[in-house]
Formats: C-alpha cells, structure tokens, sequence
C-alpha cells in the first residue's frame, strides 16, 4: 500500500510539474510541438515560455541537414545545463533527431531522460510519466502509421490569427539527398473532410490565415487513390466562412495540374502563392538527385503557372554543391534563376546525410565553394526581389498585421498574401493605425529586397 502511496504522489507532482518546450525546424515540427501541447494542457501540466522556469523540458529537434542537428545539439546541451544548474528535472527529446538517432543520443548524452519518435507525439505524457529507467521502451508502442487528426488536442505555438495545418505525414519519393521517408516514413494522407473539420475548428478560434503543409502536398491523397485530393481541399476551403486566407506550401513541379491550378485561381480566399522547390535546372544533377525535369521543362511550368493564375507569387529552394554540380551546371542554374524571375528564393548548400541514397557519392565540391555558390544567387535574387517589391509601390494591399518589428518598437510588421510566414519577406507599417491580428489595407510607399514599406489605412478586411 505504502509504494502505491508513494506512487501516487510522483504522479500527482508530475501532473503539476511546469513545462517549456523548445520546437526546431520546419513548420510540420511545429505541428507536431503544439499537439504535445495540447495533450500537456489537456493532462493539467501547467506551460511556460521561459524554459528556465520550467521543471521539465522538452526539445523538439530537427534531422533533416546537418546545420539542423547541430543546432538540434545545441538546444539539447543547454537544457542538460539547465537540468545540472537549474530547475529541470527532467529533459525529453523528440522529433526527427530523436527518431533517428536515438540510442546515439542516449548514450552520449545521460541527462537525457527519455526520447519521443516522430509517431509516439500523443503519447507524451505517458512517455513523460514512465518510470525512470523501465527496462521497456515507451517508444516501442509507436505506431508506424501515426497521423495526427482533427480530434489531437492543439495549442497553437503561432500569433492567434495564422496556423499551419499538416494534410499528410511521410514521403514515397526517394530523393537522393533526402533523409525524410527514413525519418517519418511512407506517405499517410488525411481525408479532405478530416482537414476542413481542423480547419473549421481553428477558425472558430480566431484564426484567420491557415497553411496547408507535408512533405509534398500534391501527393496528397494519392495513398488513398484520390489523386485530386488537394483540388477538392482548396475548393472546399474556399467554401468555409470566416476563413479569409489559405495557401499552400511544399508542392511538387510534377504535381501542378491544371485542376488544382484553376481551383487556385478561382477560390478567393486561396492566396495566389506557391511553393515550388525545384532544387535544381541541370537534368545531370537532378537525375543524380533522383528527380525528373530540367531547365525547360521548369520554365514551362512557372509560365503555365503564371497564366493560370494571374498575379500568383512563386517561391522556389535549390541546392548547390550536390555531387556533380561543376561549374556549367552551376552557371545553367544561375542563369535560369535570372530568366524565371521568381519572387521568393531560398539555396542550400548540399549536406551529406548518412543513410540517404547520395550519401556513397561523398562531398566532392568544398565547403567555400558552395557557400560562394550560395552567395552569388543570393545576391541575384536580391535584385529579382527589389525589383519585384518596386512594381507594388503605390498599390493598396491586403496586410496580416502580426506585431512589433524585433529592432524597433516604432514598426508594426506584417504580411500581405503573397509572404509566407518565416520564409519570406515583410510589410513595415510605420504610420496609420495598425490593428494586431487582422487583415488591414496598407498603401505601399517603399521598397527594398524582402520587404516592402507602408502606411496602415482605416480599411479593415470583415468576413467575406
């Protein structure tokens, strides 16, 4: 009776326990962050920001580059330091680090209490609330179908009128550099009413901007042989009161079908933005990749796009120093970025990632070679943007109105429909009167390379 007691009272003063969560990555991880949350609320823990304050400590890590379990590392090691010198009691480490590194981790690091898979997130409190040392893996039970739904408990990690909603989990690409399928597994796709269901429940909330994400959004459905199931999501979205903006993110070139680029178009709320990493022009380098297309081929495609969906916004990723770029290759990528004019652009330099199928063909190209190469289409598409953002001068646009500008609290910042949140630029509003958490007309006076500058007009943007 006396250990039942005793047993009982831990797990009543974990239950009161305060904890803080630290979330790396991309924005999927960021999902699966907020349902932990959810499930911690849920369960009565009590939650904090400041990780300082709190008793235990959860890190939600990120795999997919090396600069990311690095930084990964980083978070992990300063959270051990607040559980030698502060008042955690507790440090757990989930996410893709953690799926798949995890006996690495556990032995290099003791003042990791215990690990949470990419599949085991709802089972986080049980997870928290094992027993020091069990001889069985609480990650053991993870399902390796897992895919979170409307009914997961959610606390949005986002300012309350945007959130991300993830419509699938996994991949069944086999992109050569791409450490993703080994991490979270094969494609497992929702149902469009399960989605429009979380979405419907996220408006109630408030929100009034969601961002549809998985690791390829044009595959959605597809494992459910309903290969256009993102057109009927865009279109059913478009029909949900009180949802003023939606876009999606992470689609594949291959993916753009007419259908899905005319429900684009035609669906009002859907911002007319897309996401379209293409990772490179050189057909060599991306057969090496494991991917198809090439130069002209994408350049059909942003034309296609751009007709269909007039006045669209077109963010692309590529990576330079994959194994084989040579400079012709390099100049053939370069040359296309200054023909395509896209609006927003990201590079990455190639990391060489065990277990993925280009990991035997090594890291031929340097280190200052690829970050040359990196700089040298940063600053080209720095010019494409400014000149892009010109074009909006003396235009009235649409703006979210997100909060105060990190450098000063004399600029509110903001995003009108063709920004993303994180990834592209903003609008600094530094004059009118800017209302948080609202869609607001700004008139556009300036602009630079990511961002634009204007003035806050009375307008606000009711339901439609």
């Amino acid at each position: 009776m006396k250990n039942d007691l005793s047993f009982f009272l831990g797990w009543r003063m974990a239950r009161m326990a305060k904890v803080g969560v630290i979330s790396l990555g991309c924005p999927k991880n960021l999902v699966d962050s907020e349902v932990m949350l959810g499930h911690l609320r849920e369960s009565g823990y009590a939650l904090t920001s400041d990780v300082k304050e709190a008793e235990i400590i959860i890190v939600n890590t990120c795999g997919f580059i090396e600069s990311a379990k690095e930084e990964s590392i980083q978070a992990i090691l300063e959270a051990a330091s607040m559980k030698q010198g502060g008042r955690c009691e507790k440090l757990v480490v989930a996410g893709c680090l953690a799926e798949r590194h995890r006996e690495e981790l556990l032995r290099e690091m003791p003042e990791i209490d215990a690990t949470v898979g990419t599949r085991g997130i709802e089972r986080i409190i049980e997870i928290i609330e094992a027993a020091p040392n069990a001889d069985e893996d609480p990650n053991a039970k993870d399902d390796p179908m897992y895919l979170y739904s409307e009914d997961s408990p959610r606390l949005l990690a986002t300012h309350p009128a945007t959130a991300y909603i993830k419509i699938s989990e996994g991949c069944n690409h086999a992109c050569a550099f791409c450490a993703i399928p080994a991490i979270r597994g094969r494609l497992r796709s929702r149902t469009v009413p399960s989605v429009v269901r979380e979405a419907s429940r996220l408006v109630d909330q408030g929100v009034l901007e969601l961002n549809l994400v998985g690791q390829d959004t044009t595959e959605f459905g597809r494992d459910l042989g309903i290969p256009n199931a993102l057109e009927s999501l865009v279109r059913e979205l478009g029909r949900l009161d009180g949802l003023r903006w939606f876009r999606v993110h992470y689609a594949s070139p291959k993916g753009l079908t007419d259908g899905l680029l005319d429900a684009i178009a035609e669906t009002p709320n859907c911002c007319k933005y897309l996401d379209v990493p293409l990772q490179h022009v050189n057909e060599k380098v991306l057969k090496s990749m494991a991917r198809s297309g090439n130069r002209k081929a994408f350049a059909k495609m942003a034309e296609r796009v751009r007709k269909r969906i007039p006045g669209v916004f077109i963010r692309t990723n590529f990576i330079v120093g994959f194994p084989g770029e040579d400079e012709g290759a390099f100049n053939e990528l370069r040359d296309f970025i200054a023909e395509a004019q896209f609006d927003h652009l990201g590079v990455f330099t190639y990391s060489q990632e065990e277990g993925t199928p280009a990991y035997p063909l090594g890291d031929p190209v340097p280190k200052r070679t690829k970050e040359k190469r990196k700089r040298v289409l940063m600053e080209l598409q720095q010019d494409i943007s400014k000149r892009r953002n010109r074009a909006l001068v003396g235009q009235r646009l649409e703006v979210m109105v997100e909060g105060l500008h990190e450098d000063s609290d004399m600029i509110v910042k903001g995003r009108h429909r063709g920004q993303a949140p994180d990834v592209d630029g903003n609008v600094l509003i530094v004059g009118g009167e800017p209302r948080l958490y609202t869609i607001q007309d700004v008139m556009v006076t300036e602009a630079h390379a990511y961002d634009l500058v204007g003035l806050a007009e009375d307008r606000l943007h009711p339901d439609p």
